[in-house]
């Protein structure tokens, strides 16, 4: 069966190419940011983060996901405050709460009487698992993030690249770092499924500094830093279903070739020739 009659003829497929779209757009949104404010690694420390909540959702008894939504926002803004405060540097902020969330997620699992379902997709990725539940919340997401990008995408920007300057034509910062914090956690979280904690800093990552080769302006790079997440993630599944791989390893193995195809072709020398066989 080919890939398109697949995708009509299994619900699990259609749901994984909805979530592929849905979380595709949701990264290179946040993706953005993150890579503009030169904080990959916040990135990184929510992403690990979030498994001290799925470990300790899974102790309890409770929903994985919701443990790691609650746990990733609680570590992200107490990183916002401790280094928005001056407490502690930010950098090191990350690094405590990266290696401590995963800690206290193994500890809880290493409690838990008998086997941890399911532990490889969330650290991994398991496109194929994600619920209906799950692409509502990322629908949701997507709409609050594109909305936000219409009517204050300038604002964001200002903040992303230089706070302090922010402050100084009366924006809100402060409020615009919440809001992006949280919603970048909430971002994170509901795309673990997608691709897992291990991959998903470079979703976050690679799209953005793709879209960057070829535009300067921040809410041109979040667009087609959105697409080429959309692409990837199809291209990815198509691949995946096609010789039976990871979804996750081979989109994200995807976006790194792409990457390294992009630079290559942007190169300076490379540019100076096509401009020289062009007149």
């Amino acid at each position: 069966m080919d890939f398109l009659s697949a995708i009509t003829s299994y619900n699990f497929l259609l749901n994984a190419l909805l979530a592929a779209v849905l979380s595709g757009v949701a990264c290179g949104i946040v993706g953005t940011y993150v890579v503009s404010r030169r904080m990959v690694f916040l990135g990184g420390g929510i992403t690990h983060a979030s498994f001290g909540g799925i470990g300790i959702a899974y102790h309890f008894g409770l929903n994985p996901i919701g443990g790691a939504m609650v746990f990733a926002v609680l570590s992200a803004l107490g990183i916002e405050l401790a280094s928005r405060r001056g407490r502690i540097r930010e950098d090191s902020a990350i690094g405590i709460v990266w290696s401590l969330g995963m800690a206290v997620g193994l500890l809880f699992i290493f409690l838990t009487p008998g086997y941890a379902p399911n532990l490889m997709t969330f650290l991994f990725g398991d496109v194929l698992t994600v619920s209906r539940s799950n692409i509502i919340a990322l629908a949701v997401l997507v709409v609050v993030l594109v909305a936000l990008m219409a009517g204050a995408g300038r604002q964001v920007m200002y903040v992303a690249f230089d706070r302090e300057f922010a402050r100084s034509q009366g924006i809100r910062a402060d409020a615009i770092l919440t809001t992006m914090t949280i919603l970048t956690s909430v971002a994170i979280v509901l795309s673990i499924r997608s691709v897992g904690i291990v991959l998903l800093i470079s979703l976050l990552t690679i799209p953005p500094v793709i879209a960057a080769s070829f535009s300067k302006s921040y809410l041109h790079i979040s667009f087609w830093a959105s697409v080429v997440a959309v692409v990837g993630n199809i291209v990815g599944l198509y691949v995946a279903y096609k010789f039976e791989l990871p979804v996750g390893v081979s989109t994200i193995i995807l976006l790194a070739i792409a990457l390294f195809i992009v630079k290559l072709l942007t190169l300076p020398s490379v540019r100076g020739r096509r401009a020289s066989s062009r007149r």
